[in-house]
């Protein structure tokens, strides 16, 4: 909204557009596709008896292990980082990609939003581990996710968390 409205104070940009509706715009609706693809995973899983009844979580110590270990590796890829160095700085982002149309906002909105989720999604895949409905576990993978983005340690916090899920995931298939 601050670029736009020095964009507009300098007359380049028409008084009509709204871009920081837009951008929200393109954001949500990367975030609804995730959600349709979990939502579905967990369907899927539900049907299959891979998960239990009232707080959702694996009733598989094989898809316990696979999870896990899968949100570990990823913990340590290239991609993870790149993800998150564009959620940590969104202004950069903005100024790196800035587009003064109302279709560019909302493209705009929905790549910020994908590294977002590229950044996420394996973290929020261990809800299937621990529990859909399970807030202390919801609260755990949240103040992860904020400190691997805020936090000056957080790339070490997010290696850290990496190896510990692969030993835990390791544990749980010797088990």
């Amino acid at each position: 909204a601050r670029v736009h409205r020095h964009e507009r104070a300098k007359g380049t940009l028409p008084q009509t557009f709204t871009p920081t509706a837009a951008f929200v715009a393109g954001y949500l609706l990367t975030w609804l596709g995730f959600s349709v693809a979990a939502t579905a995973a967990q369907f899927g899983l539900d049907a299959a008896g891979q998960i239990t009844g009232m707080t959702l979580s694996s009733a598989s110590r094989w898809l316990s292990a696979s999870v896990l270990v899968a949100a570990g590796l990823y913990q340590f890829l290239p991609w993870k980082e790149t993800c998150l160095a564009h959620c940590r700085s969104p202004a950069g982002f903005i100024s790196a990609h800035w587009a003064a149309d109302p279709a560019g906002a909302v493209r705009m909105g929905a790549v910020h939003g994908a590294h977002c989720v590229g950044c996420c999604w394996a973290l929020m895949a261990l809800l299937f581990v621990g529990g859909v409905m399970n807030l202390a576990w919801i609260a755990v993978l949240a103040i992860l996710v904020l400190i691997e983005k805020l936090a000056p340690a957080g790339r070490t916090a997010g290696v850290v968390v990496g190896a510990l899920l692969i030993a835990w995931g390791a544990a749980t298939i010797a088990v």
